[in-house]
């Protein structure tokens, strides 16, 4: 079953952090990485840019409305995902919590709905 690990933090984390700590954090992630190809239970992942390079496409009125960040009420941003597949929800919960999201910010853990 693949589910989808979406790594929550704080709004510019990583770039208020000394680089030395910044580099350490970085190799947190690599480690998980590394643990998740190691068991064969990786899929894809990716470190997302800042919020600030977003945008928003919506449809309003029947025209395409394009909004450009940052947005001044981004608290958390998605810095990145692992898509894993898994057993069951106790495995990825599991894996949740091995990420190094989950010790400064969120892991949000959400099943793949096949189509």
């Amino acid at each position: 079953m693949q589910f989808m690990l979406f790594a929550w933090s704080a709004e510019g984390y990583f770039q208020k952090m000394p680089p030395a700590e910044a580099q350490a954090a970085i190799g947190a992630y690599s480690a998980f990485g590394e643990a998740l190809r190691k068991e064969n239970v990786l899929v894809s992942s990716n470190r997302l840019r800042p919020s600030g390079e977003t945008t928003q496409v919506s449809i309003q009125n029947g025209k395409t409305r394009v909004l450009n960040g940052p947005y001044a009420e981004t608290k958390e941003q998605l810095g990145g995902y692992f898509l894993i597949d898994v057993p069951d929800l106790d495995a990825a919960i599991a894996w949740a919590a091995r990420c190094p999201g989950a010790s400064h910010g969120t892991v949000e853990v959400r099943p793949i709905w096949t189509m």
